[in-house]
């Protein structure tokens, strides 16, 4: 997938991910609710994500099928590496593992439950509570400090800045950012940035964070730090990491690795 098209595609993702604070709540609720949970999943697996018989398929001039009948199965903890030449779905597979995008068929389950047969309104809180995303371009709001970014999706949970404020500058400065936390996005260099997107996607401790080319903007010296910084948080908050990546590097730190061939997901 080219640079432009990628970025036009983690935008519209993006905009999904934003599109949740309406359904979560308005600004004005936000700021005065005390914080609403969702009841548990119920653990009915002893997998954290299963993926029972996934296809998915776009239809331009040609039907091109990306996914035929994918079965796939991964543990609390696990880290796991997509690879692959671009255009293959590495992408696609890894919003519909994050509910962002709908397979044609199949069921993507969460602890034994089937994520898609919820409501809109759970399904959003199921996105905010669980997962993090950290996307190649990492889509700051430029008109807010590093710590204002940081508390984002506390505050579309329905927490006060104040209960919001905390967390944030704790996982800020767990990343690097002691310094950092008052800056606006402007003053950060890239680096500093894409660490205020991976502590934006942390700040709630999901179980599992979703990474799409989080390194793929940086110089190699930037891109190694975060990778240390990835295996480091997996180990710290006991949370699954799921990475697309070109750079084999990344990949290789990976407890597992899988690419796409032929519809199909192969172990590498």
């Amino acid at each position: 997938m080219g640079k432009a098209k990628r970025a036009h595609h983690s935008k519209s993702t993006w905009v999904r991910l934003i599109l949740d604070t309406f359904i979560l709540g308005d600004k004005t609720k936000l700021q005065k609710k005390s914080i609403i949970r969702q009841k548990p999943l119920t653990n009915l697996s002893n997998h954290l994500i299963s993926l029972r018989d996934v296809s998915k398929s776009f239809n331009n001039s040609d039907k091109i099928d990306i996914f035929k009948g994918i079965n796939f199965d991964m543990d609390a903890g696990q880290t796991l590496a997509i690879v692959g030449a671009s255009g293959i779905g590495k992408s696609t597979l890894l919003h519909i593992i994050g509910t962002l995008d709908r397979p044609d068929s199949g069921t993507v389950l969460f602890q034994g439950e089937d994520v898609f047969a919820f409501n809109e309104e759970k399904l959003a809180r199921f996105r905010n509570e669980t997962l993090g995303f950290v996307f190649q371009f990492h889509h700051l709001l430029p008109e807010f400090s590093a710590l204002e970014n940081t508390m984002m999706p506390a505050l579309i949970q329905g927490q006060t800045r104040e209960g919001a404020g905390e967390p944030a500058e704790q996982i800020l400065i767990r990343v690097g950012l002691k310094d950092r936390l008052f800056h606006r996005v402007s003053e950060l260099s890239g680096g500093e940035q894409q660490r205020v997107a991976l502590a934006r996607a942390l700040v709630l401790k999901p179980a599992l964070l979703l990474a799409d080319e989080p390194t793929g903007n940086l110089d190699k010296k930037n891109s190694e730090q975060v990778h240390e910084l990835l295996l480091e948080l997996n180990q710290e908050l006991c949370m699954t990491l799921v990475v697309v990546t070109h750079n084999m590097k990344l990949a290789e730190m990976m407890s597992r690795s899988v690419t796409i061939l032929d519809g199909k997901l192969v172990e590498t």
